[in-house]
């Protein structure tokens, strides 16, 4: 069934069309990711969905069962509320049920009222508070916040000392939790570490009611969506599968219509040439032929599609100066901390020339500092930097904080590189798409991801030989991740990159560098290849204490089984001792009844006799029992050996 669908959607801006003919429907369970270049469109689109925006053209259906959650529902107004109270809002209807069923609970005991009418209002809402998830809506929402990386203490502190990412995720967090069916997502992925992200993966893949995502996260679109919308030249294109899938679908679309066309043209020019040379004939057979064929080339071109262009991309060019040392970076038990606060500690990193190394780790475990800190901004607590021979370092600000603001685009570049000409800067500003006015534009009025293109370019000019990268795919689209990634990895110098983007890291990363609670660790390869490494050494470490239980019950198993072989020699010993003085018993007693002076002493005999019987008895009694105990040593003894 249909949740949602759009029909001929439009909408302009002007004389600026943002899309047209947009239409698609979405089921119930559909996981959709929409995917564009910046300014294609998608947001626009979002907004019109949402009524936020009225189109100009087309229909919106929206099923009765629809109940849509997007995340400007969830703004956070009260900055006085803790964190969990914001996101427990969700639940408000559950709340007031369970201070209902408290109040009826007291009156109860209190015998305040009707009774039977008391309980049976207690029945009817201890069902429905249960049926509708009142016993787990806290837990749930404590476990959405430490999803999105929270901690207890962030949990309990007011909204308006949380960052701007944190009041994002609590927004993301009241949506994931409120009960819609239909979400609508816009780059929810942004503000949140990878642990972060593989969280709201793993909820959106259980996720029984449908979405829609906008996202340039590729390993997160691949693991999430089930179909691709893609807005592009105006128009929205469905696909089916995740977003590789949706590359290759879209490739052998392209391919097949510009064979179509191709094929189409030649035809055309083919029948062109019969028209002509019929003509030239002018006969009327000739005539004949000619007009039909010239009908035939009407329909061809009334039918002719042209494959639109592809929307223009970056086209990056990193390249070297000079080649530098074979040992491009080491560090030694490099540490960072401010005041009380340890960032990091007995960091060891050797990076070698020609290497793609990457950073990941949580936000706020110090990767920008790690940076910094290399770089020479922040001096270390502890340990050594050093850098190799003939090593230029180029860097990347995730934050952008090395732009001037005040000056405009082409003054940027050509203020870094003076020796160029201003047909050179303008020549290279084209290539990031600054063309035109655009170049006077002042960096203040820029996007983001236009900022991003004005660094990228700086960095690229330099010819630096080593690039430190913080986060160099924030802010851009798809397309232009891809060129960046295609230029990376034709790159002959070496990189030190911090990310979170997993699909990067995956097609280019030689070796990843972790920051955990543990320390710093090493793989080589790439996400996956970490993500494997990682799974396994948890994995270890949860088997660890079954091994040490197991052989904790085997060591106590063998004391105990020592402990019992000492306490029988210990007997056997004793029982040794008591054979010698029985037998020394028994030998007084024989000798005391062969005395001439106790022979004639009949009570004395008698007596000495019946003694004589029970040390006889006795001493056969204890070497039985020294004979089992024997055996058994002897045989405890073979079981060692063996």
């Amino acid at each position: 069934m249909a949740l949602f669908s759009a029909s001929n959607l439009q909408k302009a801006f002007g004389t600026d069309v943002i899309f047209s003919g947009v239409s698609f429907e979405i089921q119930e369970g559909d996981h959709i990711g929409l995917v564009g270049v910046n300014g294609s469109g998608k947001t626009t689109l979002f907004r019109v969905l949402t009524g936020e925006l009225p189109n100009d053209g087309g229909e919106i259906y929206q099923a009765n069962s629809a109940v849509i959650g997007y995340m400007e529902q969830h703004v956070c107004r009260d900055l006085e509320k803790s964190a969990y109270s914001e996101v427990l809002t969700v639940f408000a209807p559950l709340l007031a049920l369970e201070r209902e069923l408290d109040e009826i609970n007291h009156r109860i005991q209190a015998k305040a009222g009707n009774l039977d009418e008391l309980i049976e209002r207690q029945a009817l809402l201890t069902d429905r508070f249960e049926r509708e998830g009142g016993l787990t809506c806290r837990a749930r929402a404590r476990s959405a916040l430490l999803g999105l990386g929270f901690d207890d203490a962030q949990m309990a502190q007011p909204i308006g000392v949380l960052s701007g990412g944190q009041k994002a995720k609590l927004q993301l967090a009241k949506m994931l939790l409120s009960g819609a069916n239909l979400l609508l997502l816009d780059e929810p992925t942004n503000h949140l570490d990878i642990a972060s992200v593989e969280w709201l993966e793993d909820f959106l893949r259980a996720y029984h009611g449908a979405f829609l995502v906008i996202s340039h996260d590729r390993y997160f679109l691949d693991r999430i969506t089930q179909r691709v919308f893609e807005m592009e030249n105006g128009h929205l294109t469905a696909y089916k599968g995740n977003y590789t899938a949706f590359l290759s679908q879209k490739e052998e679309n392209r391919l097949a219509m510009q064979r179509k066309y191709d094929n189409t043209k030649r035809e055309i020019t083919r029948l062109e040439g019969i028209v002509a040379q019929q003509r030239q004939w002018n006969r009327e057979k000739n005539i004949r032929t000619a007009e039909s064929k010239q009908k035939v080339i009407d329909r061809l071109e009334s039918t002719l599609e042209k494959p639109e262009d592809a929307p223009e991309a970056l086209r990056f060019d990193f390249s070297i100066r000079q080649r530098g040392g074979n040992d491009v970076l080491i560090t030694e038990d490099l540490g960072l901390a401010f005041g009380e606060k340890r960032l990091f500690s007995g960091v060891n990193l050797h990076i070698r020339r020609g290497e793609r190394v990457f950073l990941i780790g949580p936000n706020g475990c110090g990767k920008t500092s790690f940076l910094k800190t290399i770089l020479g901004i922040y001096p270390p607590t502890e340990g050594e930097i050093r850098f190799g021979a003939g090593i230029d370092v180029g860097y990347y600000d995730q934050i952008q904080a090395n732009l001037d603001l005040n000056k405009t685009v082409i003054d940027e570049i050509w203020d870094a590189y003076p020796r160029m000409t201003q047909t050179e800067v303008r020549n290279a500003l084209a290539v990031f798409l600054f063309r035109g006015d655009d170049v006077f534009k002042p960096v203040s009025a820029l996007s983001g991801g236009e900022r991003a293109r004005v660094l990228l370019l700086r960095l690229m000019l330099s010819q630096d030989n080593f690039l430190l990268l913080d986060e160099p795919t924030n802010h851009l689209d798809i397309t232009s991740c891809e060129a960046l990634e295609d230029a990376l990895q034709s790159y002959e110098g070496t990189l030190f990159i911090v990310s979170h983007d997993r699909y990067l890291i995956n097609k280019i990363a030689d070796k990843v560098y972790a920051i955990e609670e543990e320390g710093v660790s090493c793989t080589l390869g790439g996400y996956d290849a970490y993500l494997e490494t990682a799974r396994g050494r948890k994995a270890a470490e949860a088997a660890q204490p079954q091994a040490e239980s197991a052989r904790a019950v085997e060591y106590r198993a063998r004391k105990e089984q020592q402990a019992a072989l000492r306490k029988e020699k210990a007997a056997l010993r004793r029982l040794e001792a008591e054979i010698e003085e029985t037998e020394a018993r028994i030998a007084e007693l024989e000798a005391q009844l062969g005395d001439p002076a106790v022979v004639s002493d009949y009570e004395e005999v008698a007596r000495l006799s019946t003694e004589l019987d029970e040390a006889r008895s006795l001493n056969e009694e204890q070497f039985a029992r020294w004979t089992e105990l024997s055996e058994r040593l002897e045989a405890r003894g073979d079981d060692e050996g063996a």
